[in-house]
């Protein structure tokens, strides 16, 4: 067998180097593309107006965005259910950016009709909270394409946090 000529030998030193530099890049890249889905939990109702016809509300979301990027929403919506009655539907179709390794206040303006309100009042009334269940589909940009995410939450919601 012959010996590589110090030429060659040098080329193929270069072409490792140069595959070694890329694996690295590349695996810094793919790093920043995995993706992992922010929460989404109801962070307040704020009742901003009453009318014969209905109230008008503003739904605060508290979204978390646990990745090293920014994730853009092009479609927030969200159904709500108050005591277990459904209250009604939220839709913000408006672009918002959910900064990264954060959380970010999201604001859905909301109007609902007295028939569904009835519930959340009367337990408002009796127990001074207001059990809720909230079923939420963001439409996010990623780096790695837009994505439709489906969240469930539930909790209560205190009378403090819906008067402000």
């Amino acid at each position: 067998m012959e010996p590589i000529p110090a030429s060659r030998l040098s080329r193929y030193r270069l072409t490792a180097v140069i595959l070694a530099i890329a694996c690295v890049c590349s695996c810094a890249v793919f790093q920043q593309l995995r993706f992992e889905e922010p929460t989404v939990e109801l962070g307040a109702i704020e009742i901003t107006g009453l009318g014969f016809s209905g109230v008008s509300l503003n739904i605060w979301l508290d979204v978390f965005n646990p990745n090293d990027y920014e994730i853009g929403t092009t479609r927030i919506e969200a159904d709500l259910q108050l005591e277990e009655t459904h209250f009604g539907s939220a839709l913000l179709e408006e672009d918002v950016e959910i900064a990264p390794s954060s959380h970010t206040r999201v604001m859905i303006p909301a109007r609902f009709t007295w028939e569904g309100v009835g519930t959340g009042v009367r337990a408002l009334l009796l127990k001074g909270v207001v059990n809720y269940e909230m079923e939420t589909k963001l439409r996010a940009k990623t780096p790695l394409g837009a994505r439709t995410l489906d969240f469930k939450s539930r909790g209560e919601v205190p009378i403090s946090d819906l008067v402000r």
